[in-house]
């Protein structure tokens, strides 16, 4: 492939990247806005909500060093359609629950993300890059790491709060 092509691929994908994420802020800010009953969900979804906004910076700084620019418009299409889906997820009785699949799920989608980012810049020799996308990889990783070890205690809780008949919001 043409050196010019892997860049293009690269820039591409660093764009989504960070639209990506500034979907992820999208997700969780209404997220921790609505606990009450998961003070440690609460908790992880403030670090990880911090841990994103550096990310954002990282693939900021990657795309600048290339000279190149995140897509407003990504970003904020994308957004808006993290808004979206955490807003369906109100409406449920079950919203912790779908929350914290939906996190899972997404985390995974970045963990996936930033290997094949990772496997361009090899390709590509954006040597350079690499330590920054290593670094929201790991984050991503461990974050969906915490998630599925949770996942469990969340439900249980949610079953007790919901059999105690108290209010089961989030």
């Amino acid at each position: 492939m043409a050196e010019n092509e892997t860049r293009d691929i690269f820039i591409t994908g660093l764009r989504n990247a960070h639209a990506m994420e500034n979907q992820a802020l999208s997700i969780m800010k209404p997220q921790l806005e609505r606990i009450e009953n998961y003070p440690e969900v609460a908790q992880k979804l403030q670090q990880h909500i911090q841990e994103t906004e550096g990310q954002i910076d990282r693939l900021d700084q990657i795309l600048q060093d290339l000279g190149e620019d995140h897509s407003a418009f990504k970003d904020w299409a994308l957004s808006f359609a993290g808004g979206m889906a955490a807003m369906g997820h109100t409406m449920a009785g079950d919203e912790i629950l779908k929350n914290s699949l939906a996190n899972f799920a997404f985390e995974n989608y970045e963990i996936a993300a930033y290997k094949s980012l990772l496997t361009i810049a090899d390709a590509g020799g954006y040597v350079a890059a690499t330590s920054g996308l290593r670094a929201n990889l790991a984050e991503e990783q461990t974050m969906a790491a915490w998630l599925d070890e949770n996942l469990a205690q969340v439900t249980t809780k949610f079953l007790s709060l919901k059999e105690a008949e108290v209010t089961a919001k989030i």
